[in-house]
């Protein structure tokens, strides 16, 4: 039994588009869906199930981190039988070639953390997003001629912007990764799913490039994600 979230099984769709914020899960519902209800409220944390073109999906948030995420995506594959989620979400930029509303879609997910040793007992810091998705989102990119890019992500357990010298933690990060960013919820929502045999993704906007000092204001944020989301919805579609 789901303690966070109140929606009755059936409630919920096989696919989940998972922002972190509930703002965003409502504006994707009055936005994109049609006969879209309210289907869980608890904290906060708006669930909406609607139809993209005649698909159920539901749009639910995630919080803010991992523990946030790792609750939530844990509880919709569990008990709602949830098979596809898709995080919808924004990062940081650490290189050149990523630019500000760049979109990204996530490879692997490195953490510092121990998700994976707190959940399975096995120290686990690099876990791979579902190749499935991936296919799918990277077809449906081609088809509807949106740019992205392809890489790998670092998931924190601070944000960027805090840290009193944010290269300390970026010189720390494995070299041979490749890492192009920062994030906060990958590494938890591909590590349940591997966990319990589920699919993941991940798309994300590039909200900040700290090798390029530059930032969307916190309106731009909300307000310039459509690109992601509707590369989410479209991949919807073929799962």
């Amino acid at each position: 039994m789901a303690v966070h979230n109140e929606a009755k099984v059936g409630e919920i769709a096989k696919t989940v588009l998972m922002p972190g914020d509930p703002m965003r899960a409502k504006y994707i519902a009055e936005n994109f869906l049609e006969e879209y209800k309210l289907v869980n409220s608890v904290r906060g944390m708006y669930a909406f199930t609607g139809k993209y073109k005649g698909k159920e999906i539901t749009v639910m948030a995630s919080g803010m981190g991992m523990p946030s995420i790792g609750i939530y995506s844990y509880e919709l594959y569990k008990f709602y039988g949830v098979e596809n989620i898709i995080r919808i979400g924004s990062c940081g930029g650490h290189v050149e070639e990523l630019n500000v509303l760049d979109i990204v879609l996530v490879d692997k997910a490195y953490t510092e953390g121990n998700f994976a040793r707190n959940m399975t007992g096995v120290e686990s810091h690099l876990v791979d997003s579902s190749s499935k998705l991936n296919e799918a989102i990277e077809n449906t990119a081609k088809e509807i001629n949106q740019s992205y890019v392809k890489g790998n992500m670092a998931c924190t357990e601070c944000f960027d912007p805090y840290l009193d010298d944010p290269y300390l933690f970026i010189n720390r990060l494995p070299k041979e990764d490749k890492i192009m960013g920062s994030e906060m919820e990958s590494f938890a929502l591909f590590y349940t799913a591997k966990h319990l045999g589920k699919n993941a993704a991940c798309l994300l906007t590039v909200s900040d490039s700290l090798c390029k000092n530059e930032e969307l204001t916190s309106e731009q944020r909300q307000n310039s994600m459509n690109d992601m989301i509707e590369l989410a919805l479209e991949t919807t579609l073929k799962l």
